[in-house]
């Protein structure tokens, strides 16, 4: 763990196991990048009887490493999956301004199980 001049300790570091509702897809970005994305959606825990709201949270996720984007790229459809990383906020310049987005970094990922036929 690492922290501040303070001595706190600080850590971001995100463990999602869900499904995977579609393929990942592969991008080169502009800068010459590649990245594959893709979500994880993951089953709330049951709330109380009168609450009311999803009962999923569907995560995006980026692996940028070459380890980590061949293993998402065999992943199908509905596979269970398990990935770690952190979580960061990512900038770029979008048509007339600047967009973000908050997804999790994928350092490492495996298949839990495979979708059923």
């Amino acid at each position: 763990m690492s922290g501040t001049a303070t001595g706190t300790p600080q850590r971001n570091e995100v463990t999602l196991a869900g499904r995977l509702p579609a393929a990942a897809e592969e991008r080169t970005l502009p800068s010459g990048d590649v990245l594959v994305s893709f979500r994880v959606v993951v089953a709330r825990p049951p709330a109380r009887p009168a609450a009311r709201g999803p009962a999923v949270d569907a995560i995006d996720c980026v692996a940028w490493s070459a380890p980590a984007r061949r293993t998402v790229l065999g992943w199908a459809a509905g596979d269970a999956v398990e990935v770690t990383g952190a979580l960061r906020r990512r900038f770029w310049r979008a048509g007339g301004g600047a967009a973000s987005r908050t997804e999790v970094e994928v350092l490492k990922a495996r298949r839990v199980a495979k979708a059923p036929p």
